[in-house]
């Protein structure tokens, strides 16, 4: 326990002295010294020199060793995956964005197997060195069958066994979680969402969800699908709702997503054939058909957040996702006032993501990052030095 005080201490402060750490956590000298040279034989701290500019001996400075460990985090979609590995530092050392292969779950698996392998190289390790592994996926992952569920733009995964696939292909343990969970996450590590207890991170792109921490921790549900905000009973009466598939999608999303935005300028007359960038650079520009497209979106984005703000009040809202961060000079601002006129509730600020196409991949990394420090913490105490 002595030896974990003193990691963490130096994890989160470092380079730091061993006064520094004796004074911060309040254990003794000589305890925390026996701490350091356990961990130092372990392979798990280092010195960096010492704390110059004071008088008399200069105090030896520690760090953590980010290469006792490695973490990779993954945010698998439809259109991208989206990879990073860091050492126990949490930094980022190698990134990687490719193509998805998300025809089926064989092909996709295959994928992810050749991009750890990928990456692992490129940090000049094995595959085999890799600590712990984070994957962001759309839905909820139901462990007893091994699958997802809520989860359509990933074709074959909701079959029983196929998130078990996985483990005859990658090279460390591994976790699946909610790809907008792990968003929210990176946002609390990195971004908007550092120092906040309570707020909600709303993305819109191909799909829709949030990821919703509430006293600091993310908040998952019962039964894991906290924050599928696509199935919301929202946007009934748009004829979105009732084409193929809109009860597998979700209501809301069947009407916010980028292909309801395309398809709401479409319905509304916008000539040619409209894409999200094209409705956006025409809002821009003063197109009214354009901008009756955007107004449209952001009341369907502000009845969302008005049930989120009755329902958990929470101090921030962060938007993320393509169609969040490509169109936030001319949504947002159509949001927030539609959200005022919606409630009497004084609600949050609503501001676009820090972190971009990069939150679920941080979020990944932060979430396995506790998981390799245990793992390897665990084998360095367990297992003496050589030598």
């Amino acid at each position: 326990m002595n030896e974990r005080a003193v990691y963490e201490r130096i994890r989160s402060e470092g380079p730091i002295s061993r006064p520094e750490v004796a004074r911060q956590t309040g254990l003794s000298k000589p305890t925390v010294s026996l701490a350091l040279a356990d961990l130092e034989r372990t392979g798990l701290v280092r010195t960096v020199g010492h704390r110059t500019g004071n008088a008399g001996r200069a105090a030896k400075l520690y760090e953590i060793d980010p290469g006792a460990g490695r973490v990779i985090g993954i945010d698998v979609g439809r259109e991208w995956v989206r990879a990073a590995l860091s050492g126990l530092d949490g930094e980022p050392v190698v990134r990687r964005d490719v193509r998805s292969q998300a025809r089926n779950a064989d092909t996709l698996i295959e994928q992810l197997a050749g991009l750890v392998a990928e990456l692992s190289a490129e940090a000049g390790i094995a595959p085999g060195d890799v600590t712990y592994i984070v994957l962001g996926t759309p839905g909820v992952h139901d462990v007893e069958n091994e699958r997802l569920r809520l989860a359509p733009n990933l074709p074959g995964w909701d079959r029983p066994g196929a998130t078990g696939r996985l483990a005859e292909r990658l090279p460390a343990p591994f976790l699946i979680e909610n790809d907008i969970a792990l968003a929210a996450l990176g946002e609390q590590a990195h971004g908007l969402g550092a120092g906040i207890s309570d707020f909600a991170f709303l993305s819109i792109g191909t799909g829709i969800g949030m990821g919703i921490v509430l006293e600091g921790k993310l908040f998952r549900g019962s039964q894991g699908a906290a924050g599928e905000v696509a199935f919301l009973p929202l946007g009934e009466t748009d004829p979105l709702t009732r084409t193929p598939g809109a009860r597998r999608h979700g209501m809301l999303e069947s009407v916010l997503s980028a292909a309801g935005l395309v398809a709401t300028a479409r319905r509304l007359g916008m000539p040619g054939r409209p894409t999200v960038k094209k409705v956006y650079d025409a809002a821009r520009a003063g197109d009214p058909i354009a901008l009756e497209a955007v107004r449209y979106e952001a009341g369907n984005i502000a009845r969302a957040l008005a049930s989120v703000v009755a329902l958990l009040d929470p101090e921030l809202v962060i938007i993320g996702g393509g169609l969040g961060q490509h169109g936030v000079d001319v949504l947002l601002d159509a949001v927030r006032e539609r959200l005022t006129d919606m409630t009497p509730l004084d609600p949050p600020p609503i501001e676009p993501s820090a972190l971009a196409e990069e939150a679920t991949v941080l979020g990944a990394l932060a979430t396995g990052l506790s998981t390799a420090i245990d793992i390897v913490f665990n084998r360095a105490v367990a297992e003496p030095a050589v030598g």
